[in-house]
């Protein structure tokens, strides 16, 4: 093993951190008898030579003597080399057209040839995984399908040795692998998607394994998912409930007898006790390779796993018992990023017989995509589910579901809620740490977090479940639903020497059953030090306050606009502005510091004082002329706020239009949008402004909140603004939420798209639901 290793110039070669003259050690170390200098080597090359799924020459040069690792039987731990192999080999830039016209100088250029030649050469030595289907080591035959669904270049040879493999696989998760496997060649290859998707359709009905049934489905689902059945969900409830009946047994070892007239798979009626299919395992008579063996039955049988392919007629399959799936032992642990990485995966797996359940189920909620109402009824059985892991999972696969996608999703918050009864640590957890996110949308589980947070002595606290820091969850969530039964536990978490930022960012959702908090929010206001911490500390204070309209608090206020320390300086003096602004003329003993901050050199600053002295004075004159010359300054950013501060004033700065105006062609969209709003504002007339809204709205779905803001201020949008409504009746009828984006979730997503979808209704004159 590893000929030629040493005629590699290694130091010439290079990786994430510099020359690879460190390879040869921890390719070695992949072959070590020590488990933990395994782990080591394996940690090593996804930390250097494969780092962030990046690929260097030094890995190029790996990928012969990681193939030849891969197929010794004697080395432990092969399952994570095909792992790694699959990830270095399975780039496909195939696709990307801007990829192929690189210029070979282009910088991007070298790692696109890198990720080239890398899917050459693991496609060239693919065929070592042809003879690991059937390996000793379970890993192997775990990590194994999906690298030939992946890799090998020849996918009907695949298919037909992965479903003939089916036939006399012992464990579960390689079967389940294995199913998953040709579903991912089906994706790939349109050509076979049809005939395949015939095959998980029979698959999903016949199969005596109810994880198998599972597993169909989900790929089913993926691949072609109008032939799903339409009860679909029904369906899955059953499979779930078989598996939960089997116990702590891994699916496929339960014993079975064989069904006398319960119907062929091919059938229909074949989901019964005597169903017959691949979800047999292989038993005594199957291991023999006899008469009666599956393989033998289903081949005399047009044989579905030949090259042939199956011909939609599937053979009778006696059932015979299962011996039991190999025992899945824990890796040691390792002070490796590897096995940190996996750890928290095991230990919550441990001691699950449906451990993998949940994988399936992401893949089929995944599938199921925008088909809303089938995967509310989905996530909602299963949060009714007697099993605690089930319906963890399902808080969990509820976060995708409502950040994505608008529904009715009142019961699936009520039965959320309800989980915060239940003793399982990490299942409460779950619920508190989900329901945090949907603001108003959690009022259907007011009750229940309001029980939790009374039942807990520090709800303040943040939540600690595997040895790991959460959040205040559940009173986070009270309080974003503005409910006022959050109020006397903040009462004491704002007591605390440091409370919870998020807590304190949440207040002003109570509305006016926060005020009872004000002396508390001033006490703590007027005691922070005057350093550079004053604006993190400062921020959400001011913010309350000023949401609480609470001038009694100006004295606070004044010391923080007075004492603003260089660091940050900008961010406090715009918060403590803000607030003065809220206030009013209640607050006209601040007009002195504020007017001063009208010649200061942030343009956000004086926009934001430009708009503080005409909340507490009235008078638009005197700080008008500063906001025009801000406007027709040259920095977009500038001209955003001045125009922001502009459209406060309404009426009263219709001088300021001729400005406006002239932003409505500015490159940026966002100064586009701000000047149109502001411009509606001030005359009162969305003429001029409407087109440059509606081609906004169009153009950046990010700004459609403020769109939608101002079209519901000024009225009923059939009569004012003809041409936007329909722009409003597509955005409530659009299943999905306007501000999802790939890979990139914000705390305030949802709450943010349930707003826009409020003021659209409110634009069309529809209130009812606000």
């Amino acid at each position: 093993m590893f000929t030629g290793i040493e005629e590699v110039d290694w130091a010439s070669l290079g990786h994430a951190y510099g020359p690879a003259d460190d390879v040869p050690a921890l390719l070695r170390g992949l072959a070590s008898d020590d488990p933990a200098e395994r782990e080591r080597a394996l940690d090593g090359m996804y930390g250097t030579v494969h780092h962030q799924g990046d690929v260097y020459d030094s890995t190029l040069a790996c990928i012969p003597f990681l193939l030849e690792l891969v197929a010794c039987p004697d080395v432990q731990d092969r399952g994570c080399v095909v792992e790694l192999l699959a990830s270095i080999g399975g780039i496909d830039l195939s696709g990307d057209d801007e990829l192929q016209e690189l210029d070979p100088e282009d910088e991007e250029f070298e790692d696109a040839a890198n990720y080239a030649m890398a899917a050459a050469a693991v496609a060239a030595g693919a065929d070592v995984f042809l003879g690991l289907v059937g390996d000793e080591d379970r890993e192997v035959r775990l990590a194994v399908p999906g690298a030939l669904a992946s890799l090998h270049g020849d996918p009907v040879r695949v298919r037909d040795l992965l479903r003939e493999r089916l036939t006399v696989e012992r464990d579960s998760e390689v079967r389940l692998a294995l199913v998953e496997a040709v579903g991912r060649i089906a994706l790939r290859y349109e050509s076979l998607r049809e005939e395949t998707a015939g095959w998980l359709a029979w698959l999903s009905g016949a199969a005596q394994d109810p994880a198998l049934r599972l597993a169909a489905l989900a790929q089913l689902a993926r691949c072609a998912p109008g032939r799903l059945p339409d009860d679909v969900v029904p369906t899955v409830t059953r499979l779930l409930a078989e598996l939960r009946r089997s116990g702590p047994r891994t699916p496929g070892t339960g014993a079975g007898t064989a069904g006398s007239g319960a119907g062929t798979a091919g059938s229909g009626a074949g989901t019964g006790a005597g169903a017959s299919g691949p979800g047999v395992a292989a038993g005594a008579a199957m291991a023999a390779g006899g008469p009666n063996s599956p393989a033998n039955l289903w081949n005399s049988a047009n044989s579905w796993a030949s090259p042939g392919g199956w011909d939609g007629t599937p053979p009778t399959v006696p059932v015979h018992s299962v011996p039991p799936a190999e025992p899945v032992e824990l890796r040691p642990a390792a002070p490796t990023l590897v096995g940190q990485l996996r750890e928290p995966r095991e230990e919550q797996r441990a001691g699950r017989g449906t451990a993998w359940a949940d994988d399936l189920l992401r893949t089929l909620h995944s599938a199921l995509d925008d088909r809303v109402d089938d995967r509310i009824a989905l996530v909602t059985a299963q949060l009714r589910s007697p099993d605690s892991a089930q319906r963890t999972d399902a808080v969990w696969m509820c976060g995708s579901l409502v950040r994505t996608w608008r529904g009715a999703y009142d019961e699936v918050v009520r039965l959320v809620g309800a989980q915060l009864r239940d003793p399982e640590p990490r299942l409460r957890a779950a619920a508190a740490s989900w329901l945090e996110g949907l603001f108003g949308l959690a009022a259907p589980a007011a009750d229940d977090l309001a029980a939790r947070v009374a039942a807990d002595p520090a709800p303040w606290a943040p939540d600690w479940v595997g040895g790991r820091p959460g959040t205040a969850s559940a009173l986070l969530a009270l309080t974003r639903a503005g409910d006022a039964r959050a109020v006397p536990a903040l009462a004491r978490a704002l007591e605390q020497p440091e409370p919870d930022g998020k807590l304190l960012y949440a207040l002003p959702h109570l509305g006016e059953a926060g005020g009872v908090l004000v002396p508390l929010l001033r006490r703590r206001l007027g005691a922070l030090p005057l350093d550079d911490e004053l604006g993190e500390q400062s921020g959400p204070l001011l913010l309350a306050l000023a949401k609480l309209r609470a001038v009694e608090a100006l004295p606070e206020v004044l010391r923080v606009l007075r004492g603003a320390p260089a660091f940050r300086r900008e961010w406090v003096l715009e918060s403590a502005l803000r607030a003065v602004a809220a206030f009013g003329p209640a607050a006209r003993e601040a007009a002195g510091d504020v007017r001063v901050l009208l010649d200061d050199a942030s343009a956000g600053t004086v926009t934001a004082a430009a708009r503080a002295l005409w909340a507490v004075e009235g008078d638009a004159g005197a700080v008008l002329p500063r906001l025009r010359a801000l406007l027709r300054a040259p920095d977009a950013h500038g001209r955003r706020s001045a125009a922001w501060a502009v459209g406060a004033f309404g009426g009263s700065a219709r001088a300021a239009a001729p400005e406006l105006r002239a932003c409505l062609t500015a490159p940026d969209v966002w100064l586009r949008v701000d000047a149109a709003t502001a411009l509606c504002r001030v005359t009162g007339d969305l003429g001029e402004a409407l087109p440059v809204l509606l081609a906004a709205w169009r153009e950046n779905r990010h700004t459609r909140v403020e769109i939608a803001e101002c079209l519901a201020e000024l009225g009923p949008a059939d009569r004012q603004a003809p041409d936007a409504a329909p722009l409003l009746r597509a955005e409530l009828a659009c299943a999905r939420r306007h501000n999802v984006s790939a890979g990139v979730t914000g705390d305030h997503d949802i709450h943010e798209d349930e707003r826009l979808l409020a003021l659209c209704r409110r634009a069309l004159g529809d209130t009812g639901r606000d």
